[in-house]
């Protein structure tokens, strides 16, 4: 039987690394965990959508919506019964809907379980599975796959689909160029609540096999959904596949265009020496 767990506060790096000790795999716990009575603060989110390049507006982004969930991610991540250590976890892709258009000003509740537990040829993914609501209705959904590398499950894994081979890189015309600074893991990290030392330290950065701190994925896809920009409407599926990570600081090249594949959608790719991230923004099905 599913549990529900109301979650009020912020879980620390120092717990999430507490609770990675020791964990061996195993099966995902049934619970869904809450966060009520969930308001954005209107500086952060001016902050935040200044330095993704969103125009500052009270209708929020996608990504914005992402950051109020996320503390449930390192809340279930930090749960004794959740299989997977969570320091040193790689976010491999995200899946979102953006419903319809949402106000800065609206009360929302967040929730989150995880589902997908399966074996892969470097580790172990699962999917962290979240979702706003207004009210009775569900305003943004989304599924964040991440990889915890090593892990090994035990007899019973659903198989997650082989990864097919990825075909050479070639790199299109780019539309546009990031240059990204060294500060940018602790800025983003500031504004999202998203401080995984992997992003803001050297130190850390370097004991996960990183010469520098490497950009946060989410802050990547946010900057390429900005630069979609109007024509991605009110409400919007936004997908995103990560790659190579962006070691700070770094100049990326970046292109946007229309989807040859879906009316109305786009296609982005970003990358430097080799890509980082590709992904589309379109219609709702």
């Amino acid at each position: 039987m599913t549990t529900t767990v109301e979650v009020t506060g912020r879980t620390s790096a120092l717990a999430l690394l507490a609770a990675g000790r020791g964990k061996r795999g195993g099966g995902l716990p049934d619970v869904v965990l809450v966060r009520r009575d969930v308001r954005t603060d209107r500086e952060r989110l001016a902050a935040y959508q200044q330095l993704v390049g969103e125009p500052v507006a009270d209708a929020v982004p996608a990504g914005w919506l992402h950051t109020l969930v996320f503390p449930l991610h390192t809340a279930l991540l930090a749960r004794p019964d959740f299989p997977l250590p969570a320091l040193g976890m790689v976010h491999l892709a995200n899946r979102v809907e953006l419903r319809r258009a949402v106000d800065a000003g609206e009360v929302l509740e967040a929730r989150l379980r995880a589902e997908c537990l399966a074996p892969h040829r470097r580790g172990a993914t699962v999917d962290l599975v979240g979702e706003l609501t207004a009210g009775d209705e569900v305003v943004w959904r989304g599924v964040s796959t991440y990889l915890a590398k090593g892990v090994r499950l035990p007899d019973g894994g659903a198989d997650r689909a082989e990864e097919s081979p990825r075909p050479e890189f070639v790199a299109p015309r780019p539309t546009g160029l990031w240059r990204l600074d060294a500060d940018l893991g602790r800025r983003y990290a500031a504004v999202s609540g998203d401080r995984n030392p992997i992003h803001t330290s050297r130190l850390a950065a370097r004991a996960f096999g990183f010469a520098r701190p490497i950009a946060h994925g989410m802050y990547t896809a946010a900057r390429a959904l900005a630069e979609v920009g109007p024509e991605r409407g009110d409400a919007y599926a936004w997908d995103v596949e990560f790659a190579a990570p962006v070691p700070l600081p770094a100049t990326v090249s970046v292109r946007i265009a229309p989807d040859d594949g879906a009316a109305g959608g786009f296609t982005y790719t970003a990358w430097s020496r080799r890509p980082h991230l590709t992904g589309s923004v379109g219609p709702l099905a």
